[in-house]
């Protein structure tokens, strides 16, 4: 019981930081060079809840693979955000608190 409250929660965990980072990318300058930068981002942060979500109906060895594939994406996610960072200044410190949920997200995976 105490382990699928855990899961619900790191679920939810995962929903609400591939929300934060596309709203995050809303707030980024509309420059042509940055469209990549945004492609990239969303891509792989939205990718690490979506592969803990199949791995929830997988065998085992599929489970093992999906956790491997979202901590890929996760530490895909950390080089982008650090990449956004160096470039763009957020003035809120959204960029940080992005980098460091996806570095906790990294370690529970």
């Amino acid at each position: 019981m105490k382990n699928e409250k855990i899961n619900k929660d790191f679920r939810e965990r995962l929903l609400n930081f591939s929300v934060d980072v596309i709203k995050f990318l809303n707030t980024m300058p509309y420059k042509r060079e940055y469209d990549v930068l945004r492609y990239q981002l969303s891509k792989a942060a939205t990718s690490i809840g979506a592969n803990y979500e199949e791995s929830q109906s997988a065998t085992y060895k599929e489970f093992i693979s999906k956790i491997r594939i979202s901590l890929r994406e996760a530490n895909e996610t950390k080089y982008w955000l650090n990449i956004v960072g160096r470039i763009i200044a957020s003035k809120d410190g959204r960029i940080g608190s992005l980098i460091k949920e996806a570095n906790e997200i990294s370690l529970i995976l």
